[in-house]
């Protein structure tokens, strides 16, 4: 190669490297822009999803990340920027503000990461007097000049690893042209916190804030690296993250589609927004396994813009099932996918997520849940003093939702060893702690089966000297719950707790033929006992004493999130429960429950007309439902011979199976067996 041509070649190249980095500098603008746009959105932007979730009054006590972004979309509230610009010390701290906090959840210095921001926005936003004020932006100055210096670093490494720089590395964006040199070094000093590494969710939000710091820095190799690590998480069937039924799993194999599995969906709506119009923008199949977490996964636990509790994780905050179903909302929103209403739930069927032991049946006019567990899946978790009471939500924990708001903020007057669905111990003593003792059921007969529109679930419960054996089939207009086989060594009494809810009228007993109101607690031994309250029937069958409370109680939302300050408040609950006395041998129940019905048409059930229980023991729970058919409902603990009006069926395994009787037999029309493994130690 003569000199002049290797001349022409290398300064073709240079001119192609110089194309390149600018085109780099260009997506890193871009992105940028996004960024500033998506913080501070157009003057007079608004649509029916704002307008609603404003009118729910703020929270003042907020610790979770997904509930702290919902509230950043309230429109400014000006008389608390004016307290904040009161409050402040000289040195850029806050007198309200309790700096020396220890706690590992609501860790207040957080607080002031959190105005930082909201005072960002407010500069930068055309909305109010404030925009480009000096007045903020000598507080802004102020306050993260006291944040550089005070270095202060919280007990529970997510604060400082992900919570803080999550939340000022917004504002460091947004002001970035206002930095000056040093309070820039400093502020890439923050993000440095979080570094690439975890799994999950965890993950997704450290490679986000290293992304803030890619571009604080302009690294265009580090901004690929931060994208390329966030939508690596974008796929399904790993031991965290979205699982193949469309669940979301994370600390282990437990179902957290509220929790970490919210904020995915919630970080990764933002991400699809961020990098739009560049060529880190998501392709078409991360798009669509977003989209099937979306419509397969989370359409499934909204009702009426209220999240199931089963799927709120650990997190029991003020009015979780509300923010969390807002925060999935406008999640799906910006992915491109409504259908999230207010009121009116279209998606109508029957599902178990059998990664989860997790079960949800949707009608026209209500939804019914059953959280389970077993030596596969972890029933619940307490981490950074969130959910100190929640042992037995794992153990078959039933809900039943018409308007979506009856259990809304039940938690501090929950008898929590009464979790609705579950048997347990009455104890007067402390629920067990979750972190001491496991929350797994020690067996793997947990599943679920489902024909799309109806299905059984169903459970061998064993742990802490406790067995039973629980199914629940769920129809178009009522749910049977069956048990068995209850069995315990120890001296406390048993129960299975069938609702404890919120009150909303008076809970009416069937007496005689008359509707009764019942007193505050009473006591009832029959074998056909009827209730109804707030739009749910219920028909207790068997000969167990049944305990009906209905009235005032106490608690403190401290007690079970210690994020809450000490404060007593009142509510009023109604509880149904079962107690089958001390060391029972082999007892059982059969009830059902009525959501969406009347009192009328609870008096007129024939149960015997219309429910059959072929078998409720340890081996075998086995329904019919007369008007659908010849097909039977099977939940088989052992694969031994079930007799069925003198046909019979052995199933090849332990498993969930819907027969047929046929002039040949009992033929099998649908399975689901259990997933087994050896029971645990």
């Amino acid at each position: 190669m003569n000199k002049f041509v290797k001349c022409i070649f290398l300064c073709g190249c240079l001119l192609v490297n110089q194309a390149v980095r600018a085109a780099g500098v260009d997506e890193l603008y871009c992105i940028k822009k996004n960024y500033r746009s998506i913080l501070v959105p157009s003057v007079g932007k608004n649509d029916s999803l704002q307008t609603d979730f404003i009118q729910i009054k703020p929270e003042t006590e907020m610790s979770d990340q997904i509930v702290v972004e919902l509230h950043q979309r309230y429109p400014f509230d000006l008389n608390k920027i004016k307290r904040y610009l009161e409050k402040m010390r000289k040195d850029g701290s806050w007198a309200d503000i309790n700096y020396a906090d220890i706690k590992r959840s609501g860790w207040e210095p957080k607080q002031h990461a959190e105005r930082i921001l909201e005072l960002s926005k407010l500069y930068y936003s055309e909305e109010t007097e404030f925009y480009k004020s000096e007045e903020i932006s000598k507080a802004i100055h102020s306050a993260l000049a006291y944040w550089f210096s005070a270095k202060l670093k919280c007990r529970n490494w997510w604060y400082n690893e992900i919570g803080v720089p999550k939340t000022l590395g917004p504002a460091f964006i947004l002001l970035e042209e206002q930095l000056s040199v040093e309070e820039k070094q400093f502020a890439i000093e923050v993000m440095s916190d979080a570094k690439f590494g975890m799994t999950g969710q965890n993950k997704v939000w450290l490679a986000g804030n290293v992304l803030i710091r890619a571009l604080l820095e302009n690294n265009e190799q580090l901004v690929k690296a931060a994208r390329d690590t966030i939508v690596s998480e974008i796929c399904t069937g790993r031991k965290e993250g979205i699982k193949d039924d469309w669940s979301f799993h994370q600390h282990g194999p437990q179902q957290q589609f509220g929790n970490y599995g919210l904020a995915y969906v919630s970080g990764m709506s933002f991400f699809c927004r961020l990098f739009q119009g560049t060529t880190y923008a998501f392709d078409k199949r991360q798009m669509a396994i977003l989209h099937s977490l979306v419509n397969k996964g989370y359409r499934w636990i909204i009702w009426n813009r209220y999240m199931d509790i089963s799927s709120l994780g650990r997190q029991f905050f003020h009015h979780a099932q509300i923010h969390k179903a807002y925060g999935l909302a406008f999640a799906a929103a910006d992915l491109g996918l409504d259908g999230f209403p207010k009121e009116g739930n279209p998606l109508v069927g029957h599902k178990h997520f059998d990664d989860s032991d997790y079960t949800v049946h949707r009608s026209k006019n209500w939804m019914g849940t059953v959280k389970m567990s077993s030596n596969r899946v972890i029933g619940t978790e307490l981490v950074n003093e969130d959910n100190l009471k929640g042992y037995y939500l794992g153990d078959g924990a039933t809900y039943f939702y018409v308007r979506g708001d009856e259990y809304l903020d039940v938690f501090p007057f929950w008898d929590w060893r009464k979790i609705p669905g579950t048997t347990s111990y009455e104890d007067v003593n402390p629920v067990p702690n979750v972190k001491v003792m496991k929350s797994n059921n020690r067996s793997s007969l947990v599943g679920g089966l489902s024909d799309g529109k109806r299905g059984m679930t169903a459970m061998e419960l064993d742990r802490d000297g406790l067995k039973a054996y629980k199914s629940y089939l769920f129809m178009d207009d009522y749910i049977v719950c069956l048990g068995a086989g209850i069995q315990a060594d120890t001296t406390l009494c048993v129960t299975t707790s069938i609702d404890q809810r919120v009150k909303k009228g008076e809970l009416l007993a069937w007496i005689e033929g008359n509707w009764r109101k019942v007193a505050e607690r009473e006591f009832f031994i029959q074998k056909d006992m009827r209730f109804f309250h707030d739009q749910t029937g219920y028909i207790i069958l068997g000969e167990d004493t049944l305990v009906a409370e209905a009235g005032k109680r106490t608690g403190r939302w401290c007690d079970f999130m210690k994020m809450y300050k000490p404060a007593t408040v009142d509510g009023e609950v109604v509880s149904l429960h079962l107690r089958h006395g001390v060391r029972p041998e082999y007892a059982k129940y059969q009830y059902l429950v009525f959501p969406g019905s009347s009192k009328e048409k609870l008096e007129a059930f024939d149960v015997a007309k219309e429910v059959k229980v072929i078998r409720n023991d340890a081996v075998a729970q086995v329904l019919q439902i007369p008007s659908e058919g010849n097909g039977y409902w099977v939940a088989a603990y052992q694969n031994k011979k079930i007799v069925v009006d003198g046909k019979s069926f052995i199933p090849k395994c332990p498993g969930i199976y819907y027969v047929e009787r046929t002039k040949h037999g009992l033929e099998e029309k649908l399975e689901a067996p259990f997933r087994l493994i050896n029971d645990a130690e």
